[in-house]
């Protein structure tokens, strides 16, 4: 009686002589026809082997590179999609694999290669495959080789005498410029481009991507080799073409909501929005994939800031869900990005490290970390020990202490650190940087920037083109001197006066030391920002004379609030000092005494519960320029005073909110029926008003007919002198 068994195992024997014969018959040819280089040689014998299955044990995965070309195979189970891969133990540039079939072949399968045994990328594919030995031409680089089985060409599974693989090794297949590596073990990190080690001395990019070629020189000139972008699309491709040109890299970043900067404002839920997730992933493929090639490209920084941005929109226990699934996400990010590109790092940056245990516990596939961090970077070293992190890190943001770092001034804003500690301050980061050697890889300070505004005279090197003493600090970081550049003004001891009582409209005083090191002529600038009073974060040139002796009389703005003013000082050599001090601006003095504080006021309409309200008239007559009184967001409202008794005035003091009133009268009563009108505008454009009018009247209305704005109408006081 014959088995199926026995039946199969002598079909076995008689097609593994035929195969065998053919490969003794045909190898010198084979070999002679395609030729290897000098350098290729036979990578995988020996190596680790795995496989989906094996039809039992004395056909395991480990016979099919362990050099026997005629008494051992491995064999699967009898069904399609199995695969057997190799491990190499280390990434090579694959250029053969040869598949000894046994008689049991694979009629159609793909031959594929990853970097970490879980991304594959497919270099070669067989549909008509006809047994025997398979000798193919591959071409990519990977530390994993694997036949993936698709069709089988017999009724029994997939066998294979030998699975041998070809190429140079411990090599790579680097892109133009080479490739880029995070290399070494625990604490003994370094990266290297094209097999290079490559310390990171980078600023992050601020000018139009179209003005690169106009910066790169001079980024080149400090010492520069890596500048940091936060998105990257089609505008990208100019900086890229202009850093190549001139020697630099560039980290290109991917913006994620919810944060910082931009290009990810709003919240989105990285537990259930996977419609979000699949668009990232489309989009960050396809620009990874676009720019992967290019001399230019470092490494791919996915997000910013967003594990701790999303405190702004979740809470508690869903917080902690969003921010394990955001940097969840992140690891998908990475592995995609690495099953395109695998000759360039993965990286992620937050705002604290506090985000690094997320990232240890969901995103594995990230090549190292990142961190923004200013006045604290010194601190990211033992947070970095204490935590016990796996991985090496780059400092993505760090210079001067930041706004939230500072104590406050006299005025209970942020006091902004001079030019000569800013300069300081970027000189420690990177002393701190460098001293977490084999871990910290390097930074890309900030901020390569032009904005000329209030957060560009915080965080910017040129500001207005112009260069600051922390620009050659980090020249001097970077290149390691600055002999023979001409430095900037140096302002010190800057003072105003008064600084927490200048009147609107009126003259303060500022005063600073001014020196030049070289000795070149300095024409010094006054301007002032509102950021703090109303927003608006530009600088204004502001109204001044000159006194003499550093010191300056400036006008204060008529809007209400704490103000900075900026002291800049020019050398005509293209650098500039520049100190910033705050003040308060108060509303004038007026002489004679307020009639209508504390008195009952009455109005049309008060706003309830909207902002900083309930907003009640009586806020404007409590003599506290804190408190409002606000109306509804319609025309015409009225508020009025009621003076307890006929009473004479000869002005009033009106402290508008920004909700102002561009048209109204000022009418009065003696019985508060009858009104009669002693002043009229049509022009009102908030801020104070002074009306020079008097009357004697035991009430005084304001009957507003035209709003400035879309609000209602607002005012922080409603003064009447007598």
């Amino acid at each position: 009686m014959t088995t199926a068994s026995t039946a199969r195992g002598r079909a076995r024997t008689t097609a593994s002589l035929v195969s065998l014969g053919a490969l003794l018959a045909t190898s010198a040819t084979v070999l002679t026809a395609a030729p290897a280089t000098a350098a290729e040689t036979l990578l995988s014998q020996g190596k680790t082997a795995t496989a989906s299955s094996a039809e039992g044990a004395g056909y395991a995965a480990s016979a099919a590179v362990d050099g026997d070309l005629t008494g051992t195979r491995w064999a699967s189970q009898w069904s399609d999609a199995q695969w057997l891969q190799v491990d190499l133990g280390a990434r090579a540039n694959v250029s053969r694999v040869v598949l000894n079939w046994e008689g049991a072949y694979g009629k159609a399968y793909d031959i594929q290669l990853s970097d970490n045994g879980t991304d594959w990328r497919t270099v070669k594919s067989v549909t008509a495959g006809d047994g025997g030995t398979d000798e193919l031409a591959v071409s990519g680089t990977g530390r994993y080789v694997r036949l993936q089985g698709v069709t089988r060409a017999t009724g029994y599974g997939y066998s294979l005498w030998e699975f041998r693989v070809y190429g140079e090794s411990g090599t790579t297949r680097p892109e133009p410029g080479g490739a880029v590596r995070v290399t070494g073990s625990q604490g003994n990190w370094r990266l290297t481009v094209g097999g290079q080690p490559y310390t990171v001395k980078g600023l992050t990019w601020g000018p139009s991507m179209a003005d690169a070629p106009r910066y790169m020189p001079d980024l080149r000139s400090m010492g520069v080799n890596t500048v940091r972008t936060w998105g990257t699309d089609a505008s990208s491709k100019p900086l890229l073409d202009a850093a190549a040109a001139h020697g630099l890299k560039v980290m290109n970043g991917f913006w994620l909501q919810p944060g910082g900067g931009p290009g990810s404002g709003g919240c989105v839920n990285y537990v259930t929005d996977t419609a979000y997730k699949n668009t990232m992933l489309t989009e960050f493929a396809k620009w990874v994939d676009t720019y992967k090639s290019h001399p230019a490209t470092l490494m791919w920084n996915v997000g910013n800031e967003s594990v701790l941005g999303l405190q702004n929109c979740y809470g508690g226990a869903e917080l902690e869900a969003q921010r394990n699934a955001y940097t969840t996400f992140v690891n998908d990010v990475a592995k995609k990005i690495h099953s395109i590109d695998p000759d360039h790092p993965v990286t992620s940056t937050d705002a604290w490290t506090g985000a690094w245990p997320y990232y240890k516990r969901n995103a594995p596939d990230l090549d190292l970390y990142s961190m923004n961090a200013y006045g604290d970077v010194c601190g990211v070293r033992q947070d970095w020990i204490d935590g016990g992190y796996d991985k090496p890190y780059i400092i993505t943001e760090t210079g001067n202490a930041g706004e939230w770092e500072v104590p406050d001034d006299v005025n209970g804003v942020p006091d902004e650190p001079t030019d000569v500690q800013k300069a300081e301050g970027y000189t420690k980061a990177w002393n701190c940087v460098t001293g977490h050697q084999g871990v910290a890889l390097g930074a890309t300070m900030f901020h390569y920037g032009l904005e000329h505004d209030f957060g560009g005279v915080w965080f910017n090197l040129l500001p207005d083109g112009l260069k600051r003493l922390s620009y050659y600090a980090v020249k001097k970081a970077y290149a390691g001197s600055t002999a023979g550049d001409n430095t900037p003004p140096v302002i010190t001891n800057m003072t105003v006066t008064p600084a927490s009582a200048a009147p609107a409209g009126r003259e303060f005083t500022v005063r600073a030391d001014i020196r030049d090191p070289d000795g070149d002529p300095v024409t010094p600038k006054i301007y002032l920002s509102g950021n703090y009073a109303n927003g608006d974060k530009r600088l204004v040139d502001a109204q001044y004379r000159s006194l003499g002796n550093g010191t300056f009389a400036v006008t204060a703005p008529e809007k209400l609030g704490v103000w900075k003013v900026y002291v800049q000082a020019e050398d005509g050599r293209g650098n500039a000092g520049i100190e910033t001090k705050s003040v308060k601006v108060v509303a004038p003095p007026v002489a004679g005494t307020d009639i209508a504080l504390g008195r009952p006021a009455t109005a049309s309409s008060s706003q309830a519960s909207y902002s900083d309200c309930p907003c009640p008239p009586s806020n404007a007559v409590d003599g506290n320029p804190g408190t409002r009184w606000a109306s509804d967001w319609s025309d015409p409202q009225w508020i009025q005073v009621d003076l307890g008794s006929v009473r004479s005035f000869n002005r009033l003091q009106l402290v508008w909110d920004p909700a102002y009133a561009k048209s109204y009268e000022v009418q009065v009563s003696d019985n508060g029926t009858t009104w009669r009108t002693i002043h009229t505008t049509t022009t009102g454009n908030g801020d104070i008003d002074t009306v020079e009018a008097g009357a004697t009247a035991r009430y005084v209305r304001l009957q507003l007919t035209a709003r400035g704005t879309g609000w209602g109408y607002s005012l922080h006081e409603f003064g009447i002198y007598a």
